[in-house]
């Protein structure tokens, strides 16, 4: 009877477990299970990293930048002739 207990109690805990990191994630808290995280500064860090490591990658971390740049503005309706 006690294992039986047992596991029901750590069900109802990782369900509500699961409960609060929707609640959270709808709050804009953590990405969950909805949104995708980016890679931005944590991807961007390792890229510096390995760019010391290997020189020759570094233009993998110029090109992240130089589209973050051009990325155009998501506000901007589209063009008319596209």
């Amino acid at each position: 009877m006690k294992p039986a207990l047992l596991g029901l109690t750590v069900i109802a805990a990782l369900y509500v477990a699961h409960r609060l990191a929707l609640w959270a994630e709808a709050r804009g808290f953590l990405y969950y299970s909805w949104r995708r995280g980016s890679s931005g500064a944590l991807g961007n860090a390792f890229l510096e990293v390995q760019a010391i490591v290997e020189p020759s990658r570094r233009h993998v971390l110029e090109q992240r930048v130089e589209a973050r740049r051009e990325a155009p503005d998501s506000a901007d309706p589209p063009d008319a002739g596209a």
